[in-house]
């Protein structure tokens, strides 16, 4: 420890390389190595040297080792709406990559924002010390298909819409609601009703899509959907009027918390699931909040998608030039809400 007086316990100073190699009795280069997580430095000498930054409180200058070595180590993420379940399964799979590779995540937001543009918010992130731009779009923003990436600095949307000049990262939402239709026409349902996200998602439009889909392809009646919010007292709302269509076999809520909404409000009105309706949903967020969670759905790797917008922003495939559409497939969980229509 440096004794009462020294230049750690004085006035505030900017921590030096220099100052760590006279503490740790090494030359600056050695601590430069340390720094930079070089492997050719002795093990006792590493641990000299972090003592010694630890002691002083030293901090690397990210800026001049960008300027060294071509790199902040550091991707910018431009998430709104951050704490939706998906989001946050996200960010826990880019965190997760992040860290095995040495990189800090940059997150910012704009919640007073009316209109998103992909351009404002990649200025503003360019700005940051960070080496790969990753913006997460539910909705498609008005500069979508003119939006052109800052020289130098890779960008890479999640969102389900491909992009002429941008690697795109998303779940396959078209196919797996694709799953989710079929799965309940084996089980003998022909009448299947479907509560769809809010209008101005795209992740919304291709599941309500896919459902006019599979149920044309089998010549089968398509009424009118409902549209809700995402939110469970949403599902409850709309499955409180599904109560009264008594020709209804089967329902399909474009996520779990609008199928577990609907399910409470259709028991409450005497109807039962699944013996009188199937209820289906998509993207497994319930398992381990709800208890004796008995929804089928469609279970979203959302960690993945985390992982793979890392690998294109700033990873292994950053160096690719050439945009691409990477859609994750989802994967069926069947539980107890699913049963074989009715007689």
């Amino acid at each position: 420890m440096r004794p009462h007086g020294s230049r750690a316990a004085d006035a505030p100073h900017s921590v030096s390389m220099a100052d760590v190699a006279r503490v740790a009795g090494v030359s600056q280069q050695t601590v430069s190595r340390v720094v930079n997580d070089q492997s050719n430095v002795k093990a006792a000498t590493r641990e000299r040297v972090l003592a010694a930054m630890e002691e002083l409180g030293f901090r690397p200058n990210y800026a001049g080792r960008s300027l060294r070595g071509g790199s902040y180590r550091a991707v910018g993420l431009f998430m709104p709406d951050l704490m939706y379940a998906g989001n946050l399964a996200t960010l826990n799979g880019l965190m997760a990559a992040a860290a095995e590779r040495g990189y800090a995540v940059t997150l910012a937001d704009r919640p007073d924002a009316a209109e998103r543009s992909l351009m404002r918010e990649s200025r503003q992130m360019a700005a940051l010390p960070v080496d790969g731009i990753v913006i997460n779009m539910s909705q498609k923003t008005a500069d979508f298909d003119e939006f052109v990436p800052l020289p130098g600095l890779k960008t890479v949307i999640v969102g389900a819409l491909p992009h002429p000049r941008c690697t795109t990262v998303d779940s396959d939402h078209y196919g797996a609601a694709v799953m989710t239709v079929e799965h309940l026409i084996a089980h003998g349902h022909r009448q299947i009703r479907h509560i769809a996200g809010p209008v101005d998602s795209v992740p919304a439009e291709q599941r309500e899509r896919a459902w006019r889909d599979v149920l044309e392809r089998h010549s089968l009646p398509v009424a009118e959907p409902c549209h809700g919010d995402w939110s469970a007292d949403e599902g409850y709302e709309l499955g409180c009027r599904l109560a009264e269509d008594r020709s209804a076999t089967a329902l399909f809520a474009a996520n779990d918390q609008m199928a577990y909404g609907a399910m409470l409000a259709l028991r409450e009105r005497g109807t039962r699931v699944p013996e009188d309706l199937s209820v289906i949903g998509i993207d497994d967020s319930l398992e381990g909040i709800v208890p004796h969670n008995m929804l089928t759905t469609v279970r979203l790797n959302l960690e993945e998608r985390g992982r793979a917008v890392f690998e294109h922003a700033v990873g292994t495939l950053a160096r690719s030039t050439e945009p691409v559409a990477v859609r994750i497939p989802g994967t069926l969980v069947a539980r107890a809400s699913v049963a074989d229509a009715r007689g």
